[in-house]
């Protein structure tokens, strides 16, 4: 019997797959659980139109993304803190601060999209790379000054 996946079910299939299974597991286990629909025209034709509606919004999340990227990597980021000889800094920059930073210029980056390989510890500029989405990185340069 053919069925459609509501939900993921661990060792059969994911969400919105379609696969042949037995009719036993589908009546008694998949369709009481709500884990599965047979699949039959009008359910096939729904599982479609979702997909298109999916596929349009993450194109939709990568176009903003981009937008995001161009204002981005115009903008370079002005961060101060106490350092002493040789430029080396007490503490040092995370991403936590480098977020805060795009805060105040109305830009909303979540700090886990900051891939900063390991603290900032220097005086100068770095460039620091952002993962927007799967496809988009963007790098931005973040300016340390003495304080």
């Amino acid at each position: 019997m053919k069925v459609i996946f509501i939900k993921d079910v661990k060792g059969k299939g994911s969400e919105g797959e379609v696969k042949e299974v037995s009719e036993g597991y589908a009546r008694n286990y998949l369709f009481p659980k709500n884990m599965a629909v047979p699949a039959n025209k009008s359910s096939l034709k729904q599982l479609d139109t979702k997909k298109k509606k999916q596929m349009e919004h993450e194109e939709e999340e990568r176009r903003e993304a981009e937008a995001l990227k161009n204002k981005i990597e115009n903008i370079t980021i002005e961060l101060k803190a106490k350092s002493g000889e040789g430029g080396r800094l007490f503490g040092s920059i995370t991403s936590k601060q480098i977020a805060q930073a795009f805060q105040k210029q109305n830009i909303s980056v979540d700090k886990r999209k900051i891939e900063l390989p390991e603290p900032i510890r220097t005086l100068g500029f770095t460039d620091v790379p952002l993962k927007l989405h799967p496809q988009v990185m963007a790098k931005v340069k973040v300016h340390v000054t003495e304080e």
